[in-house]
């Protein structure tokens, strides 16, 4: 039977529950009951969208990294004004899920081990994608006499570290995320950019 948009709102409420309960109480200590309380569902409702609580840690992690992908996709085929400018964007879109998608990164990262057998190489090849982006773009940085880098794949992890950690520590109340990915951006030009001032950084 085909799916109505109803159905697609539903799966999505029941995502978003289920990233917010792996999150509040880590992924082994949750359950189906869980999950279905927090939307206010029965229990066979959610067995009707999904599989098992593997499928859902699995599209949880899909969903971020096919945002983050799609976003450079989407804006790669317009152009880049610079390596720079294609840089911050790739850093915006992964700091910006800590609000448009929290608890996300924390899954991402923390529960990643708890993928199955069937899933981990999917995530794992998604993963391993964006890293190169990164890391092409600063290679093409180098190449292009924009950047100056002594190590290209130091400084694609230095970038990915930085962001990455942010749900470790960032809190709405205490700034954007938009200007913690700014500050990044900036620390980063300054670091490799030949002419940071040229790039905005400064």
């Amino acid at each position: 039977m085909p799916r109505t948009s109803a159905d697609t709102d539903r799966r999505s409420e029941i995502l978003a529950a289920a990233a917010r309960c792996f999150d509040a109480s880590g992924y082994h200590n949750t359950t189906i009951d869980d999950i279905a309380a927090a939307v206010g569902v029965s229990k066979p409702t959610v067995y009707y969208y999904f599989r098992s609580k593997h499928e859902l840690l699995y599209l949880i992690h899909d969903e971020m990294l096919d945002l983050v992908l799609s976003r450079h996709e989407a804006r790669a085929r317009e152009g880049f004004a610079s390596h720079s400018a294609a840089l911050e964007g790739l850093m915006r879109d992964v700091v910006a899920l800590t609000e448009t998608h929290p608890g996300h990164l924390l899954i991402s990262f923390e529960h990643y081990r708890e993928l199955s057998r069937e899933f981990k190489p999917r995530i794992r090849a998604k993963r391993d994608r964006f890293r190169s982006i990164v890391r092409e773009v600063v290679r093409s940085g180098m190449e292009s006499g924009e950047f100056i880098v002594q190590d290209v794949e130091m400084t694609t992890l230095a970038v990915l570290g930085m962001c990455n950690w942010t749900y470790q520590w960032l809190r709405p109340e205490s700034r954007t995320a938009a200007e913690v990915a700014e500050s990044f951006w900036r620390f980063t030009m300054r670091s490799i950019a030949v002419d940071p001032v040229a790039q905005g950084a400064v």
